[in-house]
């Protein structure tokens, strides 16, 4: 697109780092381009969180930004507001610019948490079958947060499993094979795997996976990560985040486009 950013009636955007990895910019500019929205998606990879202002003051016609790692939890004491999940979850992945119609000027920016439906709508019943009443969720951040409480509305029972132990979360080296046979359900919820370092996987026990299970990584680029091989080798079912980022991605822009009488 040759057309200067600030010469669009809308910029919409992603903010984390490292960006190498993100689908979103080129998901969402097709879109425009194919439905002939004046707007633009910028991707402001950030290498601290206090430099979202910088943006925000750079670009005026600024009405959206999704939020990915590692600034889904860093970013809340930035926003004005949030929604009910992302204040429940404790994790924001999308902030709506709320502007006063007339002047344009930015009057609010409200924290919104679309992962958790976004994977919510992912468990279909060839995903939670009989026997996956409960789950091992890989990591503690943001993503891990809505990923638990999609599925505790569920009903599935949820286990962390992260590399530092607190009361609630085990370590990777704990996890035995009567933990695995417990939980049909394996998510990966850190970013480890992802593009450039596709050469990584959580240090998992993948020899105690057997076909009964289903390994979910959230990350989708790469398509097949490390951490689906090594389940697919001993059985497991894989699933990859596709799925979730495009649902999740549809749900941003209805928040940051909805009239301001629907928030």
């Amino acid at each position: 697109m040759n057309k200067s950013p600030l010469a669009c009636r809308h910029i919409y955007g992603l903010i984390g780092y490292p960006l190498t990895h993100s689908f979103s910019q080129d998901f969402f500019n097709q879109k425009f381009q194919d439905e002939h929205i004046d707007a633009q998606y910028i991707n402001f990879e950030i290498q601290d969180i206090g430099q979202l202002m910088e943006v925000v003051a750079e670009y005026p016609n600024l009405d959206g930004l999704n939020v990915t790692a590692p600034y889904k939890e860093a970013v809340i004491p930035l926003l004005d507001s949030l929604d009910d999940d992302a204040r429940e979850i404790g994790a924001v992945n999308v902030i709506r610019f709320i502007r006063d119609a007339a002047s344009g000027s930015l009057q609010e920016l409200r924290g919104y948490n679309s992962d958790v439906e976004g994977f919510g709508r992912t468990l279909t019943s060839a995903v939670l079958t009989p026997g996956r009443t409960s789950a091992m969720v890989l990591g503690t951040g943001g993503a891990a947060k809505a990923v638990t409480a999609a599925l505790q509305r569920r009903g599935i029972t949820v286990q962390l499993v992260s590399r530092r132990k607190t009361e609630h979360t085990l370590v990777y080296e704990e996890i035995t094979r009567a933990m695995v046979a417990r939980h049909g359900l394996i998510v990966n919820a850190t970013p480890l795997g992802k593009y450039p370092d596709d050469d990584l996987c959580p240090d998992f026990p993948y020899r105690f996976l057997t076909p009964a299970h289903l390994c979910y990584d959230l990350i989708y680029n790469p398509e097949v990560t490390l951490f689906m091989r090594r389940a697919a080798q001993h059985g497991a079912q894989v699933k990859n985040g596709i799925e979730m980022l495009l649902l999740q991605a549809f749900d941003s822009y209805d928040i940051w486009t909805r009239d301001d009488g629907d928030i």
